[in-house]
């Protein structure tokens, strides 16, 4: 663990695909560690060695499943020995997963500065886990890398240092542009589910404000089989538990419920589809890489980015739901309009500006000593320096303005 003085905590499939290029750019000092929130093996095993990622460093284990508490609580415990065993210079946490918040207050706890790659969303929805998650990373790191000057505006109106920012894009650019299949690829990946270009629906559902509620799943999983278009509907173990739970699975129409996919896969058949439908966070950037249209089936979106860009719509299960499908089944020339449009959320270099923020922020030092004893009282303060990018990167990364410009 000497050498490997960079921890990043990561525990789901989406983790895996937003700094898997990170992971690789920062080489033989990135130590992997597994928390185990996704806890299917098969495809985790599958996302890593996808990625070209080796095994996990240090790997957590019994957490997958647990109640949102306990897991959190059980992930801040096992992460917290870790950290006082094998001190590493800076913990890197991404996104508003248990894993991340997890992540950060066990490293905080430790004495060690926490990164957080995709920081300063927010969608000022109390009711969503994943907002409180947000809320509790920002004021523990040490460095916000914001994804755009929106989500770098919101730190600066909590009052985080600017100095302390860098709008460095998403990372999830270059991690769709790597995996996107090329074309005859994709297209095997059509013909196996039975599709063709242009003439279907992609749909993904797994939050818990639609899976938790019977009715409301059952009105959107109505709405979508009740389309002239089959739907493909990759189901998330908590959508096929809630939907099995509620008899929901033999909806019938053109609903096809299928098995999870893969990330190219996934990627594939997001490319040709006619419209995405989903209450993914990471949807909402990708198909903006993609240049594909999304319905956000949410009450609220932490990426209003792709909503103004005219990629995404926000529609609750219903009324807004069904004019947000007609209107835009309907709009012949909207795939050929945003195929124009440029990705709010960067140019394909974010993981580069952040390795390189990184290594200059949190240089290597002489292994500090092991356990508990060696406390962060003992421990030499790392040096914090004012985030300077690569020449060229974007975008400007000091932020002066609370101004968005978005």
């Amino acid at each position: 663990m000497t050498s490997r003085d960079l921890a990043l905590v990561l525990g789901t499939r989406p983790e895996i695909v937003k700094l898997a290029a990170l992971a690789r750019l920062l080489g033989p000092r990135t130590r992997l560690v597994w928390t185990g929130q996704h806890w299917d093996p098969a495809l985790t095993t599958a996302f890593f060695t996808g990625y070209g990622l080796p095994a996990p460093h240090h790997r957590l284990d019994g957490v997958g499943g647990e109640p949102r508490g306990q897991q959190i609580g059980r992930m801040i415990g096992e992460l917290s020995r870790h950290f006082a065993e094998h001190p590493p210079a800076a913990a890197i946490v991404q996104g508003d997963t248990n894993t991340a918040a997890a992540g950060a207050l066990a490293a905080h706890c430790a004495g060690v500065p926490v990164v957080h790659v995709e920081a300063g969303l927010r969608s000022f929805d109390a009711a969503m886990p994943e907002e409180a998650n947000r809320r509790v990373i920002a004021p523990l790191a040490d460095l916000h890398c914001a994804p755009t000057r929106t989500a770098a505006d919101h730190l600066l109106r909590e009052g985080i240092d600017p100095q302390r920012i860098l709008v460095t894009g998403n990372t999830v650019v270059e991690a769709t542009l790597a995996t996107l299949p090329d074309d005859l690829a994709a297209r095997a990946v059509l013909a196996r589910h039975g599709v063709t270009p242009e003439n279907y629906l992609l749909a993904t559902v797994h939050r818990p404000e639609n899976t938790d509620d019977p009715e409301r799943l059952a009105r959107l999983l109505g709405q979508l089989g009740g389309l002239e278009l089959p739907v493909l509907l990759p189901l998330h173990p908590r959508t096929q538990a809630a939907a099995a739970s509620a008899g929901l699975l033999a909806i019938g129409g053109g609903l096809r419920p299928i098995e999870p996919l893969g990330h190219a896969a996934f990627l594939a058949l997001a490319r040709h589809c006619r419209l995405l439908v989903s209450d993914s966070g990471g949807v909402q950037e990708e198909c903006t890489v993609l240049k594909r249209p999304l319905v956000v089936v949410r009450n609220s979106t932490e990426r209003p980015e792709a909503v103004r860009a005219g990629f995404a719509r926000l529609a609750r299960p219903g009324p807004e739901l069904d004019a947000a499908l007609r209107e835009l089944l309907a709009d012949p020339g909207l795939a050929a309009r945003l195929a124009e449009v440029p990705s709010p959320y960067g140019d394909g270099r974010a993981s580069e500006t952040i390795a390189t923020a990184v290594r200059d922020r949190y240089p290597q030092h002489a292994p500090r000593p092991r356990g508990a004893a060696a406390g962060a009282a003992d421990r030499q303060a790392v040096p914090r320096k004012v985030c300077q990018p690569p020449a060229g990167a974007w975008p400007t990364p000091r932020v002066r303005s609370l101004r968005s410009v978005d």
